[in-house]
């Protein structure tokens, strides 16, 4: 049997992704040694091209992930895991991506594959004293900021712990009263 016939079987025709039909084809997911269908996905044109071209992600297609996280498949999983962390500025995909589990192995294999473009920063980001943030550290809101959407506002001397980074350098994320936020790192002192 085939690669391709496997991922058929597997997938039940349809993209291991987004459970569309339309243009399907089997993509390899690099880095690992050699193509077979444990390495393979069996996706559509759309996913395809978004994953080749992540520049041109339409965010609101990947809330599929959702549901294709879940998979038994160790190769769909690592999809996922890396297509929420390009995502990772969009809170429902941060949200998702805290409750995606990978084991050491496929862990490692998901974050081999992101691009050094996208796993280093260009511009750092910076809080309001110009010191570089990093993922978890802990920072403390220095002026008093309306929570648009969430109804409340963040109050000057808040502590922020556990911060996450976006894919822009002027904003972090954190959960602030309970919620998880996007905030300006400019309104930030790292404690």
């Amino acid at each position: 049997m085939t690669i391709l016939d496997t991922l058929i079987k597997r997938s039940g025709g349809k993209c291991e992704l987004c459970a569309g039909n339309d243009n399907l084809a089997s993509y390899n997911v690099e880095p690992n040694d050699g193509a077979s269908s444990d390495t393979s996905i069996f996706c559509c044109s759309t996913c395809l091209a978004q994953i080749e071209a992540p520049d041109t992600m339409d965010a609101n297609h990947w809330r599929c992930l959702n549901d294709s996280m879940w998979s038994q498949e160790p190769v769909v999983q690592v999809m996922a895991w890396r297509q929420l962390k390009q995502l990772s500025s969009e809170l429902w995909a941060q949200d998702l991506l805290e409750m995606l589990y990978l084991d050491d192995t496929n862990e490692k294999w998901a974050q081999a594959g992101l691009s050094i473009a996208e796993a280093v920063a260009v511009d750092p980001t910076r809080d309001s004293n110009g010191t570089v943030l990093q993922a978890g550290d802990n920072v403390t809101i220095i002026k008093d900021l309306v929570v648009k959407g969430a109804g409340f506002t963040a109050k000057r001397g808040t502590s922020v712990r556990g911060i996450s980074l976006t894919s822009n350098p002027e904003h972090i994320e954190g959960r602030v009263n309970g919620t998880r936020v996007v905030l300006v790192s400019a309104y930030m002192k790292k404690l």
